[in-house]
């Protein structure tokens, strides 16, 4: 057995001021000297390791204190002993002179063996990296080999938690480090919940629950971050310099987009989270609507700041009162009608002059959350928590249509200017483009990993922008390449359908994973596969395949019957049979052959365990047909053969009608398979002729050619070992 230890314990080597933070990694660079220590805040402690040269000088460095520590403490036990103690002293201070090295001031190991290494004098620490801006979530060193800059001792890369990534370059001069470079990808920490485009689509704004970001939505860099709210809804104001953001602890809060700063807060705006804003068409004001059950009205105001520079404000005008917490408000565009969704299922429209009463609509089962008034001001869209949209005429508020749009709740619908082409965001992670004219899907558009939450239209309909759950920003842009409603309904169906097969098979799984063992072990023994609509598709064309045959049989039946009766009668023939216009020249069976012949290998076995049981033994009388004459499918008919009889082994064996297939099946199918083996072998046969006459053509012997490949798979056999 083995003796020999492993590892063996050198000790502890005392932590700096981070030590308070437990240890969540430790990682030695490539070359093996150095190594890091990261704690579980936002401290990284670095260790220089010893070479043994240093090592050695170390524990020499520290048997010297201790015997000055030694001489120390006898000379304060007695004082006739001065003298020798200051010889001692003496004798310490020389050995020191002439070594020259420098003195560590690392702990030493309290007790133990003092004439062995310790970690203390392996490990010497270099310097503790901190304030980084955020917790280290990981690090590594530069692998060995990278070529330094002139005073670095080492480069090392961290990995934060604000999604960013850091290296720096440790000075071996100055025991101080400084940032190489930085990666920092300017994506939203949290759900993205709104965002807004300017009226020249060179910006857009985008809200989290920390955060409101400027980007460049043509090239997707991140032009601005600001500290805000929870926004829940953005508006520009006009002139795209300013912005104002909607929180939701019911504040609005003004931005100057050039500064990239908060310059106001309006406290108090709305008792409750701000969900919506609109502006006038005018470009005055806007309107707001919040959970505090009120509609208000806000008008820009200017004013000066230091220096006399301008700034934005915003100053209330007038508070319209509702019956439940506001979810959405929209404003028509030509100013006269504006519509508040409730908490109550309904929308309110009013007079935006006078904020008379004009309609209700009344017709969604749950909360509107979302709506969209379209460019001409005759439509209505609104998105609701039932997974419907609906769109109502603003004349007398109809309902012209209610469309199941999403899986889970819509949250956000905007119409494409100028048209009634609409886009719809919803919980399902989907985006879906309307023609509201046709009533009817146009594009379905997955890619999110989460939760969409909100969506925006550029001017002129060429991109649609949406944020997710899953903190991500997507710009969708309008292609050139040509698309067909029937070929996009046909997909979705075919999706739908894939997916409604896996989960009745997924159902079936569960069911039979209750019953008996047995019938686990039967479940078990099943063909594996999946459940597609081609092999669905295959087995239908299967089947019709059986009944023309069936049909074609009974049709050259009843012709022989009818010329038999004539021969006896004494009556001429009748007229011979017009060809049958779907088998053409082809005999039934020969037809069901061109049929299953057809199918795809992978789609096989599932289109034939979709048979019924008599369609499946129509289709086992025909294959001792197809074993007969030359050019026989004797691969597919015993794949058909064993896969028909493995599926219904028990009703075929309490069918007597299937007793006679079995048995002619049974005595040609043997001959078949057998000369199908003497084919092969024949063939392999001549294969070793011809490579035998090679080696003879080249000189080569049987011996030469065998001794080789004899040892490729002995070493073959002792490679998998």
């Amino acid at each position: 057995d083995r003796d020999h230890v492993v590892l063996e314990p050198m000790g502890s080597v005392r932590r700096g001021a981070a030590s308070h933070e437990r240890v969540a990694m430790l990682r030695f660079s490539g070359d093996g000297e150095w190594l890091g220590v990261q704690g579980a805040g936002k401290g990284l402690e670095l260790f220089r390791v010893r070479d043994e040269d240093e090592a050695a000088r170390k524990l020499k460095r520290r048997r010297r204190r201790r015997k000055e520590k030694a001489a120390k403490k006898a000379t304060e036990k007695g004082g006739g002993k001065k003298a020798a103690a200051g010889a001692a002293a003496k004798e310490v201070a020389e050995k020191d002179s002439n070594d020259g090295d420098d003195e560590g001031q690392d702990g030493e190991e309290p007790g133990g063996e003092d004439d062995t290494l310790k970690a203390s004098d392996e490990l010497e620490a270099i310097q503790l990296v901190t304030s980084m801006g955020a917790k280290i979530k990981a690090f590594c060193f530069a692998p060995s080999g990278t070529k330094l800059p002139p005073g670095v001792a080492c480069r090392l890369a961290l990995s934060l938690s604000n999604n960013c990534i850091k290296v720096l370059n440790i000075s071996s001069e100055t025991n101080s480090y400084d940032t190489a470079s930085c990666i920092d990808l300017g994506g939203h920490r949290s759900d993205v919940r709104a965002l807004a485009l300017s009226s020249d689509d060179m910006s857009l704004l985008t809200a989290s629950s920390a955060a409101l970001k400027m980007w460049n939505p043509r090239t997707g860099s991140c032009l601005a971050t600001m500290e805000s709210g929870y926004g829940l809804s953005i508006l520009f104001a006009p002139g795209n310099k300013f912005a104002v953001l909607g929180t939701k602890e019911g504040s609005l809060e003004v931005f100057d987009l050039g500064a990239a700063s908060r310059v106001h807060v309006e406290e108090g705006a709305h008792g409750g989270a701000v969900w919506s804003l609109t502006p006038l068409p005018n470009k005055a004001g806007f309107f707001s609507g919040a959970a505090d059950k009120t509609v208000k009205l806000w008008h820009w105001s200017v004013v000066a700041g230091e220096g006399g520079a301008k700034s934005l404000r915003v100053s209330h005008v007038k508070t319209v009162s509702v019956a439940d917490d506001v979810l959405s408000v929209r404003l028509s565009p030509d100013g006269k009608l504006l519509a508040v969704a409730l908490l109550d299922a309904t929308v309110k429209v009013y007079f935006s002059d006078s904020m008379k009463f004009f309609l209700s609509l009344y017709g969604h089962k749950l909360p509107v959350l979302c709506m969209d008034i379209s460019s001409d001001s005759t439509l209505l869209l609104t998105g609701s928590s039932d997974k419907n949209i609906k769109v109502w005429g603003l004349d007398f508020g109809d309902c012209h249509k209610s469309l199941f749009a999403h899986g889970d709740a819509v949250m956000s619908v905007a119409w494409v200017p100028g048209t009634h082409y609409a886009f719809s965001a919803g919980k399902d992670r989907l985006l879906k483009y309307w023609d509201l004219d046709r009533f009817e899907l146009l594009l379905e558009l997955p890619g999110h990993l989460g939760e969409l939450w909100c969506c925006g239209i550029s001017q002129f309909g060429d991109f649609v922008v949406t944020g997710s759950h899953d903190r991500s920003i997507r710009r969708w842009e309008r292609s050139s390449e040509p698309f067909f409603i029937e070929e996009e309904r046909e997909r979705r169906l075919e999706s739908l359908f894939e997916a409604d097969m896996e989960n009745t098979a997924a159902d079936k799984d569960a069911a039979a994973g209750a019953t008996s063992d047995a019938a686990a072990a039967a479940a078990a023994a099943a063909v594996a596969g999946r459940r597609t609509l081609e092999a669905v598709s295959a087995a239908d064309a299967i089947i019709d395949a059986l009944e023309a045959a069936a049909l074609e049989l009974e049709r050259l039946r009843t012709a022989d019957r009818e010329r038999a009766e004539a021969a006896e009668a004494g009556r001429p023939p009748p007229r011979p049979l017009p060809p049958n216009a779907l088998l053409g020249t082809l005999a039934p069976s020969a037809y069901v052959l061109k049929i299953v012949s057809a199918v795809r290998a992978s789609e096989l076995e599932q289109a034939v365990m979709m048979l019924p049981f008599a369609d499946a033994l129509r289709l086992l009388g025909y294959l001792p047909q197809w074993l007969q004459g030359p050019g026989t499918a004797v691969e597919l008919t015993v794949r058909l053969a064993a896969l028909l009889v493995r599926l219904h082994q028990g009703q075929l064996a309490a069918t007597a009608a299937a007793r006679p297939v079995l048995l002619a099946l049974q005595r040609r199918l043997r001959g078949a398979v057998q000369g199908l083996k003497d084919v092969v072998g024949f063939n392999l046969a001549a294969m070793s002729y011809l490579a035998r006459r090679a080696r003879e053509n080249e000189g080569v012997t049987e011996a030469d050619a065998v001794v080789p490949a004899k040892r490729q798979l002995l070493g073959n056999g002792l490679a998998a070992a």
